[in-house]
């Protein structure tokens, strides 16, 4: 298993930066934005010849992509998903010019009128059903993160999610942080999953039970996202469950921990999570 970095705190700078930080850090694996218009990998721009420029420079520092990033929640956007698609099939054309196995993606808002099941069920097949086709030509994964705001939600969307999608090539990018503060099960997906988890995301939960205790749960300011270490969540546990369930890939720290430096935070989670690899 090995550790990496989610580039979206790194804004408009480019790539090089990044791969520079990422080599002084001791950070081995990158899960890069992929954006329209993304200054660190634009899919609409790269070509041959710069996909090889890149793949040079990370050799360079000994340094992989382990996946490539495009976080959108219009897919569940009958307007737009057409865009969507198109854009994620060039995502996914990049990933194999680049020769990365995975591309993250999100879950979409619940479509306008509808529960997050039924969306699921009803409008997220005939999305996905284009950008799967084309992964699946490319050996490409594509993975979704299960951030609670969007359809993949409880254990429950979860199950739905694959009985409605069953595409070998089709799982996700496992965040076990939108469990733990809903109280659900973050470790139950681990093993119910285990061969739909293609990625990870490294990020912490931090709950202070005595501002819940006097907010409410549907008060705001009680829970946190943190640095992996800065938590709740058990990272020796975690990280047995999913190598117990085969999974020998990267955990990929997202830095939305608003305590910590940009730097300061990518090294710190780092230097925790590598006494787990």
């Amino acid at each position: 298993m090995k550790v990496g970095l989610l580039t979206a705190p790194f804004g408009n700078e480019d790539l090089e930066t990044i791969m520079n930080f990422a080599e002084d850090a001791g950070i081995p694996c990158l899960e890069v934005m992929a954006h329209p218009g993304s200054t660190h990998i634009d899919p609409l721009k790269l070509t041959g010849a710069k996909a090889e420029k890149i793949k040079g420079d990370l050799a360079e520092r000994a340094l992989e992509i382990s996946a490539l990033a495009y976080y959108t929640i219009d897919i569940t956007n009958p307007k737009l998903v057409a865009k969507v698609q198109t854009h994620a099939q060039k995502t996914i054309d990049t990933a194999a010019l680049l020769g990365v196995s995975t591309v993250c993606m999100l879950a979409g808002f619940p479509a306008e009128g509808m529960s997050k099941i039924d969306t699921i069920r009803k409008v997220l097949p005939k999305a996905f059903k284009p950008i799967l086709a084309h992964a699946r030509k490319k050996k490409v994964n594509i993975a979704l993160e299960n951030w609670f705001e969007t359809c993949l939600q409880g254990f429950d969307t979860f199950e739905a999610m694959f009985e409605a999608i069953p595409d070998a090539n089709f799982g996700l990018n496992y965040d076990p942080s939108h469990l733990y503060h809903q109280e659900c099960d973050h470790l139950l997906p681990v093993t119910a999953f285990k061969d739909r988890i293609f990625h990870t995301h490294a990020k912490d939960t931090l709950v202070d039970k005595a501002k819940r205790a006097r907010v409410g749960i549907y008060g705001k300011g009680w829970w946190r996202y943190v640095i992996p270490g800065f938590g709740n969540i058990n990272w020796g546990e975690y990280v047995s469950h999913l190598r117990a369930n085969g999974y020998d890939g990267v955990m990929s720290i997202e830095h939305e921990d608003e305590t910590q430096s940009r730097e300061d935070g990518f090294m710190r989670g780092a230097w925790f999570l590598e006494q787990f690899c």
